[in-house]
């Protein structure tokens, strides 16, 4: 089943960030850095300090957030620092909504779906300049 909860990217204060969100809202609050997973091989050092992953669940509330990781021709500015986030179950759930949303060459930003350590990602501006972000369970 095909799920969507806010996204939020941050310019290296996702931690503080959440904290805040967290101790405004309750709930449970996990946050992974960027070198505590096996991707940190695919970054500079100075990025390695910066929040991969942040989820604060707090009754139905639920925010996904990370850190801004892009290289730097593509700077974080007001309106690409959000994203609807896509999660589901299987690689074909998400493989049919993400081609229908993509819409053929008219979206910019595009990474197709592909396995990541964490498992099935891909993301894409839309023709509206909407962001998507999709992550799936490897099956």
């Amino acid at each position: 089943m095909l799920k969507t909860t806010p996204f939020l990217l941050f310019d290296g204060n996702c931690a503080e960030a959440m904290t805040f969100y967290h101790e405004a809202i309750g709930g449970e609050l996990t946050v992974t850095k960027l070198a505590d997973t096996p991707m940190k091989e695919q970054f500079p050092p100075e990025k390695h300090d910066r929040i991969i992953n942040a989820y604060l669940k707090s009754g139905d509330i639920e925010i996904s957030a990370t850190d801004w990781m892009a290289s730097p021709d593509f700077n974080p500015v007001q309106g690409n620092t959000s994203a609807i986030f896509v999660t589901g179950e299987s690689y074909e759930e998400l493989r049919i909504v993400f081609d229908k949303l993509k819409d053929g060459d008219n979206n910019q930003r595009l990474q197709e779906l592909h396995e990541m350590p964490f498992g099935m990602y891909g993301q894409f501006y839309d023709k509206y300049g909407v962001q998507w972000i999709f992550k799936g369970e490897l099956t």
